[in-house]
């Protein structure tokens, strides 16, 4: 039993092991960048970095299998190699302190990365001069909302998430008087009005917008200047009986209205919603070019950062690298439409956004004071070797 604890020890601990790990960091982002050509930024994220294996289909076959070491798995055992050569091999001395703040600042390093992966939220604000909004969308997520308009005073929304919609199977909300069931959900489709498409097919749908439409299914896109059109036709039904086959689709900018019950409902795809006890307001926004050209030079967002009670009320003015930071989020001036007037801000939720800086800190105390420990211990012996000489 020692020896194969001893044996498991020099495994995690030996240099060779952190070679390895390095270079298949390497072919990792190499194959990465490769990927990302077809895949887009944010699919090779997930499929390279942010999983323990890189997945692939065996050609011919509906079998996915891994094919090489993941992000999560390769950046675990670096960080587990590094831990346990740190603890077995540096003593805690003042003499390695240095040593100690910088492998420490790496760990730290390494940490925060996995934290971000696991934790940080990106969404949109998107403002035209003058609007409010307490609610950011997600640029990758979407949600069938239905919202209750019954009561003029306030909106009742049920939010469901897309991959409900995707299993293809009967959701019941306790909110809702209906049940929904997904006849047929497309990732991604092309929606056209069925008097520009020559002989279109039977509708499935019959109420809303439905009949006068044809989603075709298309193509997932990973293009990072293109974006997936999701559609679903969902069949509704009541106490008393059907309700009707629905088309939703983030194609449809309008909402579609339905009654049950005497209650009014609104059905809508939509991206994502996370919403904020404050709301924005958008005063200005300004879009400064290079004379001369339509080259942007700089954009900035004047806003006012209000909440309900009243506690907090202020401007702040947003640019680049100069974000409004507020209840654990950061909103970024991240770009604009073409007609000056409305800003789109990045929002960034990340409790660990700190932890890089912290770590850098760290790695370059560490290093300061492992080089001061040395050139002291150097001037020390310069010291007395040229004292020896001249005693003698």
């Amino acid at each position: 039993m020692p020896s194969s604890l001893d044996s498991l020890v020099r495994f995690f601990t030996s240099l060779r092991l952190t070679v390895v790990l390095l270079v298949l960091s390497m072919l990792l982002v190499f194959f990465a960048t490769l990927a990302q050509v077809n895949l887009g930024v944010w699919a090779v994220q997930a499929r390279y970095f942010r999983s323990l294996f890189v997945m692939a289909r065996l050609p011919g076959t509906a079998l996915i299998v891994p094919v090489f070491p993941g992000g999560y798995l390769v950046g675990g055992l670096l960080l587990l190699n590094l831990a346990a050569a740190h603890v077995s091999r540096l003593r805690l001395t003042w003499a390695k302190s240095g040593l100690w703040l910088t492998h420490f600042g790496l760990i730290l390093l390494l940490l925060g990365e996995l934290f971000t992966g696991l934790w940080q939220k990106e969404s949109l604000m998107r403002l035209d001069q003058g609007q409010t909004k307490a609610y950011s969308e997600s640029s990758l997520q979407t949600e069938l909302a239905i919202i209750d308009t019954t009561d003029p005073k306030f909106d009742d929304v049920v939010a469901i998430p897309i991959n409900l919609l995707e299993n293809r199977g009967t959701i019941q909300h306790p909110k809702l008087p209906f049940r929904i069931h997904t006849a047929a959900f497309y990732p991604n489709s092309l929606l056209q009005m069925r008097s520009q498409v020559p002989n279109p097919p039977p509708s499935p749908a019959d109420q809303g917008f439905g009949p006068q439409l044809v989603a075709t299914p298309q193509p997932i896109t990973y293009k990072p200047d293109e974006q997936n059109m999701p559609t679903a036709m969902l069949e509704l039904a009541g106490a008393d009986g059907p309700l009707g086959t629905w088309v939703v689709s983030t194609g449809l900018t309008e909402p579609q209205s339905l009654t049950v019950q005497g209650h009014t409902y609104q059905l809508m795809m939509r991206p994502a919603r996370h919403y904020y006890p404050f709301s924005v307001t958008l005063l200005r926004f300004s879009h400064d070019r290079y004379p001369g050209t339509d080259i942007p030079k700089n954009f900035s967002s004047r806003v006012r950062l209000r909440t309900p009670d009243g506690s907090v009320d202020r401007e702040v003015l947003i640019y680049m690298n100069n974000p409004l930071r507020y209840g654990g989020l950061a909103f970024y001036q991240a770009g604009f439409e073409p007609n000056d007037r409305t800003t789109i801000l990045q929002v960034v939720q990340n409790p660990s956004w700190l932890l890089p800086y912290i770590s850098c800190v760290l790695m370059f105390v560490g290093l300061v004071v492992q080089f001061a420990i040395h050139l002291t211990r150097f001037i020390r012996k310069r010291t007395a070797a040229a004292a020896a000489v001249t005693a003698s």
